[in-house]
């Protein structure tokens, strides 16, 4: 079986999941591929949405009926949930919609949206906007990243470009993580 046979299989799911767990990176990539025409950039866009959305749905639900869970309480228990918490009670909406947006606070942020005073309303709708504008810009990102790696590389076989693009996206991820850790708290 290709590579370009997985993708096309099998491509959809992995961006589902891997929006829902992991978060830009396989939307990049759905984005590459929807570029090179294994799907179309509308099904990896809707996708990565899709499963943003889901994630961050369960982990409200998590952090408002589950917050006694081992799993939720290492959640609360992270230097980061505190200033998660800081921000929501300053900017709630704002937060809402920004921190799928913020790296290294994903994960924790519905959690503490979930156990604070934000109804379930207002977080469905605004959770529902903001999967929609992140799942679009970064499968689109991948879509431009496909076509200059295309233009930089030429007509490469799938798995060159996945490779290079898979590299550049670890190479990127690393920096803005260590310029994260080096920045002044």
């Amino acid at each position: 079986m290709t590579i370009e046979l997985l993708i096309a299989r099998y491509g959809l799911l992995a961006i589902f999941l891997g929006a829902a767990v992991e978060g830009e990176t396989m939307v990049i990539l759905g984005g590459v591929f929807s570029h090179r025409h294994l799907m179309t950039y509308w099904s990896a866009a809707t996708a990565a949405c899709a499963g943003s959305f889901i994630a961050d749905q369960t982990l409200f639900f998590a952090g408002r009926y589950a917050r006694h869970y081992p799993r939720i309480q290492k959640i609360i228990e992270k230097p980061a949930f505190a200033r998660v918490t800081h921000l929501l009670e300053r900017y709630p909406t704002g937060f809402i919609f920004a921190f799928r947006f913020i790296y290294g606070v994903r994960t924790i942020s519905p959690v503490a949206i979930g156990m604070s005073g934000v109804s379930a309303i207002k977080f469905v709708s605004i959770n529902a906007v903001a999967a929609l504008v992140w799942g679009s810009l970064f499968t689109g990102i991948g879509y431009l990243f496909g076509q200059g790696i295309e233009q930089t590389f030429g007509h490469l076989p799938l798995h060159h470009h996945v490779l290079i693009a898979a590299g550049v996206i670890i190479v990127l991820l690393l920096a803005m993580m260590t310029f994260r850790k080096r920045r002044p708290a």
